[in-house]
């Protein structure tokens, strides 16, 4: 079976850690030597914090008692990095975890900004490490963490030019915590995305060089489509929803132009939805 594998084709899309969940799916179906597949965690654990974790592979696959001289520095690295940052975010994170605080917020982030200022001293660099924190708690595995983080940036958020990279850590997060009580969250999250994709041309154009705006899109949109799949499926979502996506004049001349293995995958959602059959076109 494993000719018809696709992951090696699917995980270029991925961020990293969504990566995962693919090869513990394939070791769970024995297509490929655990070695092999263990190999390649450590390779994909080697830009993320995830050191203990990468600690018990190596050690795993080696048959060794302890991780090796320079994973041992790195975990110290990541430690060291971890409290710099916990006591750099500490004053804005004491304010967004009062409710008296939080409850003079509104929809206009340059007010909450200005508030947290005047009443305590928090300034543009605290905003700014609050999202390096949520990055580096991602880094960790800590995806519970990171997504709360990242929602309470994202009410601060100065940069509009990070949003859009706030809006992808924060569906990754609650896709790696794979919780069908949060799925819901997930399938918000991932339509907010969409539509600022979708939007790019509109508001970055003018700004930017069209065709570069537009190229942009089109990797946005195939990294959409392949995230898509986590949410549809291994969080049991609506195979509707999928069919709704890939088959939307937008979405589909992506997979034609980009992403022809996706194909397969719509193949599949057209055989679990025999009602929506009759949108194929003869011949």
């Amino acid at each position: 079976m494993a000719q018809y594998d696709l992951v090696s084709k699917l995980t270029p899309y991925f961020d990293r850690h969504l990566a995962f969940p693919l090869l513990e799916f394939l070791q769970e179906k024995n297509l490929y030597a655990e070695e092999s597949l263990n190999k390649a965690k450590l390779v994909l654990l080697e830009k993320t914090n995830m050191v203990d974790y990468a600690s018990d592979i190596y050690k795993h696959l080696h048959k060794a008692s302890e991780a090796p001289e320079h994973l041992k520095d790195r975990r110290e690295e990541v430690v060291a990095r971890l409290k710099h940052l916990q006591s750099a975010v500490d004053p804005l994170l004491k304010c967004l975890q009062n409710s008296a605080v939080v409850k003079n917020f509104r929809q206009d982030r340059n007010f909450n900004i200005k508030f947290l200022n005047e009443q305590f001293d928090i300034t543009l660099e605290h905003i700014n490490v609050l999202y390096e924190y949520a990055k580096f708690q991602y880094e960790c595995g800590n995806y519970s963490l990171s997504s709360e983080l990242l929602q309470s940036y994202k009410s601060l958020c100065p940069d509009s030019d990070r949003l859009l990279d706030v809006q992808w850590g924060k569906v990754a997060s609650e896709l790696l915590l794979n919780d069908m009580d949060r799925s819901k969250i997930a399938r918000e999250d991932l339509q907010r995305l969409r539509e600022s994709i979708d939007n790019m041309d509109k508001f970055q154009i003018g700004q930017q060089n069209q065709q570069q705006v537009l190229l942009q899109q089109l990797q946005q949109r195939t990294w959409l489509l392949h995230w898509s799949l986590h949410a549809f499926w291994i969080m049991g979502n609506d195979v509707n929803d999928l069919l709704d996506l890939f088959l939307h004049p937008a979405y589909l001349p992506v997979i034609q132009i980009n992403a022809q293995h996706l194909l397969r995958y719509l193949a599949v959602a057209f055989v679990l939805c025999p009602k929506r059959r009759g949108m194929l076109k003869e011949g």
